[in-house]
């Protein structure tokens, strides 16, 4: 048996196998994030600092399908989804209302959005002025991860070239005015949501990661600095020891990319800082109260992998958004393993396991297999044009839901260990996104649209027609078109116009 702990090193140091700090939460903690967004940005707000007030440590805002699609409230195409996904974002003021009272240049703000990512960073941006917070003292991250979005989650608007062209031109951007910002967090999470494996959902995202690197560079931006600015987002599952192998695999595979693939020598520009949220899909409505459970072993698993910072999902969001009260619950999960457990005072307790390290070594072995089959097909958006993710991620998860229905894989409550009166009503009381709330966005909407100057939206989107038809970064005319409140939908029709919209074959 091989002699793992001799040859492992330390953490804080590479290959980062045990941890990217040489003290991990010894001296600070993971950051605790709840994603959370719904109905308007009004009520959002309210959201945000309920749970700042009780603890959460940083803010992580979901989008609702029309935001994320590029479509305004008063859009037909919106028509039953405006604020039922998430907050609904249409102009410059829903940002500056979601965030009012908020001290932006004192709370991390992640931002999950892929498609519209310049357009709500910029949103975000000019919020921030208003507020007396320039770009430089922002902290945070915007998904921007647009691949992922033709390989396993449909909320795309462009075709692969151009919508590549602006995750670039947003990184670019970034490096140059938003020092203290992730321009990027390229995201498993969605992967494996969709069915992947552990091992296709690590090496898929780090075949995409390559992508974007290499896109940069391209740019003429430096790997170093890129890397510096790169997080990722993954998954927790229910398979425990695979999980904490998982993560300890994909820091040493990324030192490996830059280091050999980019020649990347800044240390810090190799660390592989992601973010974990507990898996979505493994929560079920059947008996909700056990997604408590799920929730904390997968918590557990991520903490113990070494996650810089962690969503707990509650317990009701199988159904629907969670309620104060079960929002409370998930965040209270996370401070009661921070503060009761003494797990924090422990660094990489499992290192040097054989078990673990066995894991670790296949997982980064089979991630790596995957990226060298991606590469023989030409690249991440070749082999999305080819269908190969998907037709992986299809057979993945076909396999599993087999596992399910003939009760090799077991599922408690749903398969096993059922309830007499299961179907019966439940105890838990659900949030509800009534129709009032999306009428008030029109509303608002429909007013901010009638109170701005015109000729100045004309203008600005006219230049961002402009620059579009040529190979400028794109990310000033979209902070200059959204400084005279023109609307999401507004944007992308312009940019729509210039690149079509993607439907895939």
């Amino acid at each position: 048996m091989p002699d793992y702990a001799s040859r492992l090193g330390f953490p804080g140091y590479p290959p980062f196998t045990r941890g990217i700090y040489p003290t991990m939460y010894a001296g600070r903690p993971w950051t605790m994030r709840q994603y959370s967004g719904y109905a308007t940005a009004e009520e959002t707000n309210r959201r945000y600092r309920y749970l700042l007030d009780r603890g959460q440590t940083g803010l992580s805002v979901a989008f609702d399908l029309p935001t994320q699609m590029g479509y305004d409230s008063t859009a037909p195409e919106s028509v039953g989804e405006v604020g039922k996904a998430g907050v609904a974002i249409d102009t410059l003021e829903d940002m500056v209302v979601l965030f009012r009272g908020i001290p932006l240049d004192k709370v991390s703000v992640s931002m999950t959005i892929n498609a519209t990512a310049p357009i709500v960073l910029a949103m975000y941006i000019v919020a921030a002025e208003r507020g007396g917070v320039g770009p430089e003292k922002l902290s945070g991250t915007v998904q921007n991860d647009i691949l992922k979005e033709f390989i396993a989650r449909g909320c795309y608007l462009f075709p692969p070239k151009p919508s590549l062209r602006l995750t670039t031109d947003l990184i670019a951007y970034c490096l140059k005015h938003l020092p203290r910002w992730n321009s990027i967090s390229i995201s498993g999470y969605h992967i494996r949501e969709a069915g992947s494996t552990a091992a296709q959902q690590l090496g898929f995202t780090l075949a995409s990661a390559v992508a974007y690197v290499e896109s940069a560079v391209r740019r003429g931006l430096p790997a170093d600095a890129i890397g510096e600015r790169i997080s990722f987002f993954f998954n927790a599952h229910n398979d425990f020891f695979e999980e904490i192998a998982k993560f300890r695999a994909a820091r040493r595979a990324w030192d490996r990319i830059m280091k050999e693939r980019f020649g990347v020598r800044n240390e810090r520009a190799r660390l592989l800082r992601f973010h974990v949220q507990t898996a979505g899909s493994t929560l079920t409505a059947q008996q909700p109260e056990n997604n408590v459970t799920r929730v904390t072993f997968q918590a557990l698993a991520a903490v113990l992998g070494g996650a810089q910072s962690i969503h707990t999902n509650a317990m009701d969001e199988a159904i629907a958004l969670p309620t104060e009260q079960s929002a409370r619950v998930a965040l209270r999960t996370q401070q009661i393993m921070a503060e009761e457990t003494g797990i924090v005072g422990v660094i990489d307790p499992f290192g040097g396991s054989s078990l673990l390290e066995e894991w670790t070594d296949r997982l980064e072995s089979e991630a790596f297999r995957f990226i060298e089959e991606i590469d023989r097909q030409g690249g991440a958006v070749a082999a999305i044009d080819k269908g190969y993710y998907q037709a992986e991620i299809e057979k993945s998860a076909l396999q599993y839901q087999r596992d399910v229905e003939s009760g090799q894989r077991i599922v408690v409550g749903v398969n096993r260990f059922r309830e007499e009166a299961e179907g019966g009503s439940s105890p838990i009381r659900y949030l509800k996104i009534d129709q009032a709330s999306q009428e008030e966005q029109k509303r608002r909407l429909i007013e901010t649209m009638k109170r701005r100057d015109g000729p100045a939206v004309k203008g600005a989107l006219d230049r961002l027609r402009r620059s579009a038809e040529g190979d400028e970064n794109l990310m000033p005319s979209i902070v200059d078109a959204v400084r005279t409140t023109a609307t999401v939908g507004e944007i992308c029709g312009v940019l729509a116009g210039i690149f079509g919209r993607y439907r895939p074959r």
